[in-house]
C-alpha cells in the first residue's frame, strides 16, 4: 500500500468514527409517552391507545439527517376502555394479533423541515402489510433529568387510511354510510432517555 493511500484510508477511518461518536442512542420511556388513535365511530370520534410498546432512536445532534428511529408496538395492547370493543380490534377485522403480533416502524430517511420539525420517512409494517409512509415530527429539544440521566422529546401526528393496512370490516347503516370510517388519526407523544452503554 502507497504512503498516499495509506493516509486516505486513515483520514477516512477517522472521519467514520467522528460521525459515530457524534451518534446517541436513545430507548423510549413508555411511563412517558403515549401511541394513540382516533377512528369516526358514526358522528363522533373514538379514542384509543396502545399501551406496550418501545423504541429505539439513534440520534445525530449534529447532522439530524443521519438519525433513525425504529418503534414497535405490541397490537394485543390495544385498548380502548371497552373490553368486548377491544377483544374485537384483536381479531382478523382489525390488528389479527394472534398471526401479527407487533406493529412496526423503521425509518428511511430523515428530512428537515424547519426550525425543530423533520419528516421521517420509513415502512409501517402491520397486520402483513408494509406501508411507506412519513411522519411530520416536531423536535422538543434534548434535557438532563434530575437522576443524571439525558433525554429527548417528540410528537407526530398522522392520518391513515385503514384499507390500505387490510382493516376492511365496517358494517352498513339502514340510513346509509357505514358504521365506522376508514381514516384514522394516529398520534405519538414521545419521551427517550439516553442509553449510555450503546452510544
Amino acid at each position: 500500500m502507497s504512503l498516499r493511500i495509506a493516509v486516505a484510508v486513515a483520514a477516512l477511518t477517522l472521519t467514520a468514527s467522528a460521525a459515530s461518536a457524534t451518534t446517541q442512542t436513545f430507548v423510549v420511556d413508555k411511563n412517558h409517552s403515549e401511541a394513540g388513535f382516533k377512528v369516526r365511530h358514526l358522528l363522533s370520534k373514538t379514542p384509543g391507545r396502545f399501551n406496550d410498546f418501545a423504541g429505539t432512536i439513534r440520534l445525530d445532534p449534529a447532522k439530524p439527517e443521519s438519525s433513525s428511529v425504529e418503534f414497535r408496538i405490541r397490537a394485543e395492547s390495544v385498548d380502548t376502555d371497552v373490553p368486548d370493543r377491544d377483544k374485537h380490534l384483536r381479531s382478523a377485522d382489525f390488528f389479527d394479533v394472534a398471526n401479527h403480533p407487533e406493529i412496526v416502524f423503521k425509518s428511511e430517511s430523515v428530512r428537515r423541515t424547519g426550525d425543530d420539525r423533520y419528516d421521517v420517512t420509513g415502512t409501517l409494517s402491520i397486520r402483513g402489510v408494509e406501508k411507506r409512509i412519513t411522519l411530520p415530527v416536531t423536535y422538543y429539544g434534548q434535557t438532563h433529568d434530575p437522576w443524571g440521566g439525558e433525554r429527548v422529546g417528540f410528537s407526530t401526528a398522522v392520518t391513515l387510511d385503514r384499507k390500505d393496512l387490510g382493516m376492511v370490516w365496517n358494517k352498513a347503516l339502514d340510513q346509509g354510510g357505514f358504521l365506522l370510517g376508514d381514516e384514522v388519526w394516529v398520534t405519538l407523544e414521545i419521551e427517550a432517555v439516553r442509553d449510555k452503554s450503546a452510544s
